[in-house]
């Protein structure tokens, strides 16, 4: 099926030819799209304690600050060469996760969050590359793009921010509301507001090997189980009192080798890693629980869903919320692979094993009633 949000293109076409390769330009490819909120509203959000902003200032030097802010902060601002930045708006509008919702072509464990700029004329964040692939969502006003495929990624020294110390504009495009720009990872670009602008980045997780295997070893450090103690019956007198015992060293050697590892054990890590929550989110629940028997009777009538914070994937007939692991078969697994995929499921009599995870859910604020 082709994608007016992929120029046209399908989603294997996408994936074969675009991600991880080069660069998309979609014009239009959200016909009317003017963005989910205005200016106004995106600094109220930035002056809240609960959600992750930054802006951004270019006079002389670069600055960066990090919110909350409060409201006379954005009265100081000049008419010019500024950015304010707020993260995961998909946690705050139910518009921004069902516009997130249209990149579930790349699987879920992939997707990051849903970032929102507004700049003044002339205001960016410096030419720079992102580690994971990117969608530039145009919403109100212009925004130009120069972006280049060069390889000296080097960045200028002391900076609050990541700016690449050389950047030669290869090609350039100037968006406006509903245009799209695709960028695979390491690319390098720079975008400047023409006018009043607000631009939506949609980005993908990819964690660094280095920080994947600390987060896999903390993982076995709390399934580990290795019985039995050091123990030397046969000790024998040394030349050296100082010296490690080679018989010690095989020993431990020897029962540390025990310690292993399958495809199993990697996926229960992958899907506690990638369902975790990020440090800054924190779940409600509710202030006034309805009785186990009421939220049973409501399920079977209008159905769950999860909170727009909550993280629910699978592997198999494992599956993961919010960092922690379940096992599921039959027709529990299929109504779970179905929430996972579509984050929504039906009315219907669940059972009471399903219902009463729905349940235990609900009190943690982790999903409600649809």
């Amino acid at each position: 099926m082709k994608l007016q949000l992929l120029g046209g293109l399908t989603v294997r076409q996408f994936l074969r030819d675009y991600w991880h390769k080069q660069p998309l330009l979609v014009r239009n490819a959200i016909p009317g799209f003017n963005g989910l909120l205005s200016p106004a509203e995106m600094m109220e959000l930035a002056c809240r304690d609960t959600v992750e902003s930054r802006l951004v200032c270019q006079a002389k030097n670069w600055s960066l600050d990090h919110g909350p802010f409060r409201s006379t902060d954005f009265k100081k601002l000049p008419k010019q060469n500024w950015t304010l930045l707020v993260q995961s708006l998909d946690h705050h509008l139910t518009s921004g996760a069902a516009l997130l919702e249209q990149f579930t072509f790349i699987p879920r464990a992939r997707l990051d969050d849903l970032m929102v700029s507004y700049a003044v004329p002339g205001g960016g964040v410096g030419p720079h590359f992102d580690s994971y692939d990117v969608f530039l969502l145009q919403g109100k006003g212009h925004r130009r793009w120069r972006i280049s495929a060069q390889e000296n990624l080097d960045l200028v020294e002391n900076l609050p921010l990541k700016i690449l110390s050389h950047f030669e504009s290869e090609t350039e495009f100037v968006l406006g509301p509903g245009d799209m720009l695709y960028l695979p990872p390491k690319y390098a670009h720079d975008g400047i507001a023409e006018d009043d602008c607000m631009t939506y980045s949609i980005g993908f997780r990819a964690p660094s090997f280095q920080e994947l295997g600390e987060g896999f070893l903390n993982f076995l450090h709390d399934e580990l189980e290795l019985p039995g103690r050091y123990a030397d019956p046969d000790l024998v007198l040394q030349k050296h009192s100082g010296e490690i015992p080679r018989a010690m060293l095989e020993q431990i050697a020897e029962n540390l080798d025990r310690i292993r590892w399958d495809e199993d054990t990697t996926a229960a890590f992958v899907g506690r890693y990638f369902s975790e929550p990020k440090p800054d989110v924190f779940f409600s629940p509710p202030a006034k629980p309805l009785s186990e028997k009421v939220f049973m009777a409501r399920l079977t009538k209008h159905g769950f869903k999860p909170d727009v914070k909550s993280r629910l994937l699978f592997s198999g007939t494992q599956f993961f919320i919010n960092g922690e692991d379940f096992g599921a078969t039959g027709a529990e697994r299929k109504a779970l692979m179905q929430l996972a995929d579509t984050r929504t499921l039906p009315p219907a009599n669940y059972g009471n094993a399903l219902a009463g995870l729905f349940y235990e859910c609900y009190l943690a604020g982790w999903g409600d009633i649809a």
